[in-house]
């Protein structure tokens, strides 16, 4: 009876266990082909914001149009007529790095390879902005990765690591013409032999390929199977053949690896967009660390109204949802500062990071200057998030031999066109990026005298309004009136409501919706005879794509500015500039560490 009984408990047992077998191994299964789905471009909801898309439409052909759609969608972009040169590179990198609302979302046209472009220099001397010069010796082949690919490309070439594979190389090359002669010789009932010889081979190389990608990786007795697939090799070509059979098949297999290498190439780039616009784990840690201690007690809170909005006091700026990149701001702008007492600095963010904020400016002092963290979600519903300076990387020449130039402009966003709503009793205030480092006092900003203009800022007459004249329409314009940046700027908040500077922009942003670049459109028409220029010494830009600024130039700017992709608080930033940013860094902050802020 105990047997019995016994064995009728089993068979359940067995039954259940299995179905947990099955579960388990459909689970493993599910957690594999998410991510395998995720790399091919399945969450094809990634994109990149606020780069113009000015480019005419690519040949067809291409083997890899899903993921070619996906890299489109994070990498350079560009409106279409622009000297029909012009053409633009979208991350990104910065890139932009906030969501556009839906009536700036923009359609992207592929950039045509054919067209070579080069790295930019931006020396940003007291004469010339944003001017391009060439680097000699720089191949075409770069030069069409840049145009497809953009800052990707100048990237992956500064980080590239000189590999010890040149047995790689060759077994490769030795598996691509035997691949390329053993259908050939398969086929003749004579050589089967050198057939299964050729099999043979080509499946162990295939198997020492898939697991090494150095020399290093190679088994120890490489040297002698490289020897037997040599002879085997050799003998294949002794053999009377059907050279259109070999020639043919060789042809498969270079398309077909031609096509692997594209997509890889695609996929890389695919994936450095993804990293330069993503929030790295060490921020979004100490972001979530302290929203967690601020509800614990948020009784600290202060209230400082009178010094918020008293008008004789120095008011800068800050848009940002970055806890720590704002923090290098203020902090870079106290040290330097002659006097600290008179300077309130209003940092509007969203509501995800808000408590973070409040609770990182409570707990650290910047001298004398006082912080007020808004949240601009509170401040205006309509707005439904925080938008942060759009940037562009735009690119032409001016004839069909001359190489691209290459230009990033940044500009205001929708929410700086707040600005006077906010601050009803501010006449003036100074806007600094949360990309940017100060290294000298600019007390000097306030007694600027603007000659009745609206903004300050630091022209790029490298990109004209002429240039962009197929993209604004029947606006009267001026046709040499340059471009200029954001990153520091003054602005006359008197000024701006006297002449309605706001509406003006939301009456363009509808006008130029349905164009690509809508936003630098809609803001270089607004603002068009209303720019005060500022000397372009104040401001070193292209600390976030171009390696080859001037060092003394940067040492004596009063301001640097990582536009780009390649932010300092990211690992794929530029590591030569990093150091100017990092010691603005409070590193004894016990956050810093335990979130590994400080690496």
């Amino acid at each position: 009876m105990k047997g019995g009984s016994g064995g009728g408990g089993i068979a359940p047992a067995k039954r259940r266990w299995r179905g947990l077998a099955i579960a388990v191994l459909f689970l493993v299964f599910l957690s594999m082909l998410v991510p395998l789905g995720f790399l091919l471009g399945v969450h094809n909801g990634f994109h990149s914001t606020g780069h113009m898309a000015i480019r005419h439409p690519s040949p067809s052909g291409d083997r890899s149009r899903h993921i070619d759609n996906i890299v489109r969608k994070l990498g350079p972009t560009l409106p279409k007529d622009i000297l029909r040169g012009f053409v633009n590179e979208a991350k990104n990198d910065t890139s932009s790095r906030n969501a556009t609302p839906k009536f700036q979302q923009q359609k992207r046209i592929p950039i045509p390879p054919q067209v070579v472009m080069q790295p930019i220099t931006n020396k940003n001397t007291s004469d010339v902005h944003g001017k391009a010069r060439t680097k000699a010796g720089v191949d075409e082949s770069r030069g069409l990765c840049e145009l497809k690919y953009g800052s990707y490309c100048i990237w992956h070439e500064e980080n590239r690591e000189a590999m010890q594979d040149s047995m790689v190389k060759k077994l490769k090359d030795q598996l691509f013409v035997a691949r390329a002669y053993f259908p050939s010789v398969a086929k003749m009932p004579t050589q089967n032999k050198l057939s299964g010889e050729l099999k043979q081979n080509i499946q162990e190389f295939e198997r020492f390929l898939s697991e090494s990608t150095t020399d290093a990786d190679l088994p120890r007795e490489i040297q002698k199977k490289s020897q037997r697939m040599e002879a085997a090799i050799a003998r294949a070509k002794s053999v009377t053949l059907d050279c259109n059979n070999v020639d043919k098949k060789l042809r498969q297999i270079f398309d077909l690896t031609e096509d692997e290498a594209n997509f890889h190439m695609k996929q890389s780039a695919f994936l450095y967009q993804l990293a330069v616009q993503t929030m790295p784990k060490s921020l979004h840690c100490l972001s979530m660390r302290l929203t967690v201690e601020y509800f614990r007690d948020h009784s600290f809170d202060k209230d400082l109204s009178e010094k918020y909005s008293d008008p004789t006091l120095q008011h800068y700026v800050i848009f940002s949802n970055n806890v720590i990149a704002s923090s290098v701001v203020i902090n870079s702008t106290v040290m330097h500062a002659r006097d600290s007492v008179n300077q309130v600095f209003h940092v509007l963010t969203d509501g995800q990071n808000y408590y973070a904020m409040k609770l990182w400016f409570f707990r650290n002092t910047f001298k004398d200057a006082v912080v007020q963290v808004l949240n601009i979600e509170d401040l205006n519903p309509a707005l439904s998030h925080l938008t942060l300076p759009v940037e562009f990387r735009v690119s032409f020449h001016s004839n069909d031999n001359a190489p691209a130039i290459h230009n990033h402009v940044s500009i205001f966003s929708h929410s700086h066109y707040l600005l006077p709503e906010i601050f009803k009793n501010l006449e003036k205030v100074v806007v600094l990026d949360d990309d940017v480092v100060v290294q000298q006092d600019l007390s000097a900003l306030w007694s600027l005298n603007m000659g009745g203009k609206v903004v300050a800022a630091v022209q790029i007459c490298s990109v004209r309004m002429e240039q962009l004249r197929s993209y604004l329409g029947e606006h009267s314009f001026k046709k040499n009136s340059c471009s200029w940046m954001s990153g520091l700027n003054v602005i006359d908040l008197a000024r701006w409501r006297d002449l309605h500077i706001s509406e003006t922009y939301w009456k363009f942003v509808k006008e130029v919706t349905m164009k690509e670049g809508s936003a630098l459109l809609a803001s270089l028409l607004t603002f068009q005879d209303q720019i005060y220029v500022l000397d372009s010494r104040w401001v070193v830009s292209g600390l976030g794509h171009d390696y080859g600024l001037d060092i003394e130039s940067i040492k004596k700017a009063a301001v640097l500015h990582y536009n780009g992709n390649m932010k300092p608080w990211l690992e794929l930033g530029i590591p030569k500039y990093k150091v100017y940013w990092k010691k603005f860094l409070n590193h004894g902050d016990q956050y810093l560490s335990e979130c590994n802020v400080n690496r």
